[in-house]
């Protein structure tokens, strides 16, 4: 069951009302200090965004790579910030784990951060949506959990349409328990 996590306030960064916000997904995975990491970014974005809606945390092997397991998990909020300005949060995120970028993108990390949807905005430049949506599972399941109705603003199928006809015979996930808001 999607967990909020409190805030102080329920008006944004600028001032606007929640009228003006846009629905906002990430994902996030960690295979270092995963526990430590995803509860770093889970309260840095609520410092930064206010009320955050967090999917279950699964744990899965590495892709691409051998190494330790990861911790996956997908956190939903409202903003008024454009999407750069997430972005650049991110990466702020991913500097304050101490992220080191390999030329390999199969790798261990700290923390991976990545913005997969902004409401049903389609910028390519910014990869929104992201690819990673259909592409694997243990981000697809967890945003089909917290936001099964929201459709994808391309192909306009539901997350839940999308997780049910999903191969999920390709990677094994296991819900961790593990509270981080």
């Amino acid at each position: 069951m999607p967990s909020p996590v409190p805030v102080q306030s329920e008006s944004l960064s600028n001032g606007a009302t929640m009228a003006d916000a846009v629905d906002v997904y990430l994902s996030a995975g960690s295979n270092i200090q995963p526990e430590a990491n995803l509860r770093l970014a889970c309260e840095g974005l609520a410092s930064d965004f206010g009320r955050l809606t967090l999917s279950s945390v699964y744990r899965t092997a590495a892709v691409g790579f051998d190494g330790d397991d990861f911790l996956n998990m997908v956190i939903g909020f409202s903003t008024d910030e454009q999407p750069e300005d997430i972005i650049a949060r991110l990466e702020e995120l991913h500097v304050e784990a101490e992220r080191v970028r390999q030329k390999n993108p199969f790798s261990p990390r700290t923390l991976d951060l990545d913005l997969l949807l902004y409401g049903d905005l389609v910028r390519h430049n910014l990869k929104l949506p992201h690819d990673d949506i259909e592409k694997y599972g243990f981000v697809l399941r967890p945003l089909a959990e917290i936001a099964p109705e929201l459709r994808h603003p391309v192909t306009g199928v539901t997350m839940r349409e999308a997780w049910d006809g999903f191969d999920q015979s390709g990677q094994e996930m296991n819900k961790v328990d593990l509270t981080l808001g």
